[in-house]
């Protein structure tokens, strides 16, 4: 079974994760993973795991389209494939207008059309191939040395079109705040053999309340950005959730937080004894998730490296 973990973990130094990362494996991880939002990038993490522990497999969850240039993300994209032979995947996705447009000045324009065709450069260029893609403005890009063994791509997908776009096109699909029952819905959209990956958050504590407020916080953060809003509405979690949407429209953030039904944090946040946690976990596996990636929460009960251990597989 595949089980993976986010690093760098809320916190804690990149670079005071040699000694966790090579555990991993012995712990029965199998995959360790970036994410890039406002920390660290999405490629540095993996490129020091790639040596810390060679036998993980390894992928950005995600890097975005818009915020590198195609050729640029097809040289990163090659030097971890280099770095890590076989064992490296590519996810990537449009992100969100906050991320691209507010934070970086990039237009978040033709989201859909952007991923497919960087989707379809990437296969290109990563193959060795030379690359004119009009439509991404790309004329003649070819990598000096290509990858031996080009990296399998994920795309990021939460809604019907963009799910299709990977089951077409795609190695595997990445998804994101879900519920382990959610995980039927999304395959059904999928496709029954490819891979599914989706970042679970996790907060090991028998703290029912502390893990609530820590969940209600992240849930405001995320789900009120247009895209995982629209996500929600589709997965039938748009009359749970709107009075949040409808409070935090009005700027009332405190409201937003209280609107929140702890049915709906506990859907989305796994929380409780570690062995508790682990159950949940492996209630998305049986829906029809493949590859858990384990995004540890800070709490008062368990510390960050202490909850890598506990929630291992083998543990």
């Amino acid at each position: 079974m595949n089980w993976g973990l986010t690093i760098p973990l809320p916190g804690v130094k990149l670079a005071d994760h040699r000694t966790l990362v090579e555990e991993l494996p012995g712990l029965g991880y199998t995959d360790v993973w970036s994410a890039e939002t406002n920390g660290n990038d999405g490629f540095t993490p993996l490129a020091l795991a790639s040596q810390w522990a060679p036998g993980l497999r390894l992928g950005p969850a995600i890097v975005p389209v818009y915020t590198r240039g195609p050729a640029l993300l097809a040289q990163q994209a090659a030097t971890l494939a280099d770095l890590a032979p076989g064992r490296f995947i590519l996810g990537i996705g449009t992100s969100s207008d906050t991320i691209v447009e507010r934070w970086n000045g990039i237009p978040f324009t033709e989201p859909f059309a952007r991923v497919r065709d960087t989707l379809r450069f990437l296969r290109r260029a990563l193959a060795g191939e030379k690359v004119t893609d009009e439509a991404l403005g790309v004329k003649g890009f070819k990598l000096e040395s290509a990858p031996e063994v080009a990296p399998r791509i994920a795309l990021a997908a939460l809604r019907p079109g963009m799910l299709r776009l990977a089951a077409r096109e795609a190695d595997a699909a990445i998804t994101n705040w879900l519920s382990a029952d959610d995980v039927r819905t999304v395959r059904a959209a999928f496709h029954p053999d490819k891979e599914l990956l989706a970042r679970l958050f996790v907060v090991p504590t028998s703290d029912a309340e502390e893990a609530r407020r820590l969940g209600r916080w992240m849930i405001t953060s995320y789900l009120n950005v247009p895209v995982y809003r629209a996500f929600h509405e589709w997965l039938g979690r748009g009359d749970a959730l709107g009075p949040m949407f409808d409070t935090w429209a009005a700027g009332d953030r405190q409201g937003a937080l209280k609107a929140i039904p702890d049915e709906v944090v506990d859907d989305l946040v796994i929380h409780g004894s570690p062995a508790e946690c682990r159950a949940r976990i492996e209630a998305y596996v049986a829906n029809g998730l493949t590859t858990p990636i384990l995004m540890l929460l800070p709490n008062s009960q368990l510390n960050g490296f202490d909850a890598v251990r506990a929630l291992a597989p083998n543990a």
